[in-house]
């Protein structure tokens, strides 16, 4: 079957609540209901700063995600497109799917202006990471942030 990437519809909140717990658990963090609920309110917000989404889908079942937002950058004229979420479901990995979706956020940023699209991963990430040497090209940034209080 061939698979079909589209925008998230307010339909699909329980597949999507199923493939995010997932990736949040491929992670090693969970999140407690009202952020699944902010956040997939926010995936059908049409307020600039709310991310967007895009699911894959198989015969009628919801088997990927990818959340993007856009956003100003100091350095640049135009936003730049944060790649924030991607997950494909085991069994549907190594079908081009999440190739697929990394390729729609592509033309979403294109058709937005925003020509740089970034996404950060774990380094053992090692699956995802052979998908990402193939679609982007790795910098040598390394990422830091505000200890937890």
């Amino acid at each position: 079957m061939p698979v079909i990437i589209r925008p998230l519809h307010a339909a699909d909140q329980a597949a999507w609540t199923g493939l995010w717990t997932a990736y949040l658990e491929f992670y090693g963090t969970a999140l407690p209901s009202d952020i699944f609920a902010s956040t997939f309110d926010r995936l059908l917000g049409d307020d600039p700063q709310d991310f967007s989404a895009l699911v894959a889908e198989v015969d009628g079942e919801l088997i990927g995600l990818a959340h993007y937002l856009f956003h100003r950058h100091g350095w640049k004229i135009e936003n730049v497109c944060y790649l924030q979420d991607l997950y494909v479901s085991p069994a549907a990995r190594g079908t081009g799917c999440g190739r697929k979706l990394i390729e729609a956020v592509y033309a979403a940023a294109d058709t937005h202006g925003a020509p740089n699209v970034y996404w950060l991963t774990q380094d053992d990430n090692a699956a995802g990471r052979q998908l990402y040497d193939r679609v982007g090209s790795l910098t040598n940034f390394i990422k830091y942030q505000r200890p937890a209080a």
